[in-house]
């Protein structure tokens, strides 16, 4: 590539061409999957995206946050939408990691993974940070510093789709909404967006919205992993 690096590349067609029931070998989407490949490979494994976390997201998000707010300790982070998605949980384990206070705004219904949630405490009781899940995004989102959401539907739930959609009716993100945050509130988008269901054009399109520089982020992010990776470990 134009940068020096070169990689195999496999797409979903010729996956599946490998033999079934081997992931030592294959691209995944369940993250116990994932879990199993990491444990066959001799080298390390990134989690680009799983239908549990986005890590790489989360990393790219924090220094968004770092680079418009400067500092994490102390920040109001809150998340409006689908609780259970993968970006809301990394958002929480990595927040409750670096202190930052995060409220997720969503139905009781999509509320984020226990496991996830026992996980943020953990980190929360070292930080001083605070986690909460509350289903009123107005409230929620008073004094906020950061308003984050995603879509409604991710990738493999086109079967619940509208059942979705019908539980998060109110959970929009727009102008009225970012209105009774803090005046200097920054909002958030992992993209791609579906405008006029999880937020609003005129939201995502306004002087709040930093999704490009998020996006740009994510590319520095992704190199940064990969150097830490490959640079020499002392036994």
């Amino acid at each position: 590539g134009p940068r020096g690096g070169r990689y195999p590349y496999s797409n979903t067609n010729s996956l599946e061409r490998l033999p079934r029931n081997n992931t030592r070998n294959s691209r995944v989407y369940s993250h116990e999957s994932l879990l199993e490949l990491a444990r066959y490979s001799c080298v390390p494994v990134v989690n680009m995206l799983s239908d549990k976390e986005h890590p790489l997201q989360a990393i790219a998000d924090m220094l968004t946050i770092l680079e418009v707010k400067g500092r994490f300790r102390g920040l109001k982070l809150v998340f409006v939408g689908d609780g259970r998605s993968n970006v809301a949980h990394s958002l929480i384990l990595a927040a409750a990691m670096l202190g930052i206070n995060m409220v997720v705004a969503t139905p009781p219904q999509l509320a984020p993974e226990k496991d996830v949630l026992n996980k943020a405490y953990e980190f929360a009781n070292a930080t001083g940070a605070r986690i909460e899940v509350v289903d009123d995004p107005n409230k929620a989102v008073e004094e906020a510093d950061v308003v984050y959401t995603d879509v409604w539907v991710s990738m493999g739930e086109e079967e619940i789709a509208e059942k979705k959609r019908q539980l998060l009716q109110g959970y929009t993100v727009t102008k009225d909404l970012l209105a009774k945050a803090k005046r200097d509130v920054v909002f958030m988008h992992c993209l791609p967006a579906h405008r006029g269901e999880e937020v609003t054009d005129e939201v995502i399109e306004g002087p709040y919205s930093i999704v490009w520089l998020q996006a740009e982020n994510r590319l520095h992010a992704q190199k940064a992993v990969l150097l830490w990776l490959l640079q020499p470990k002392t036994p």
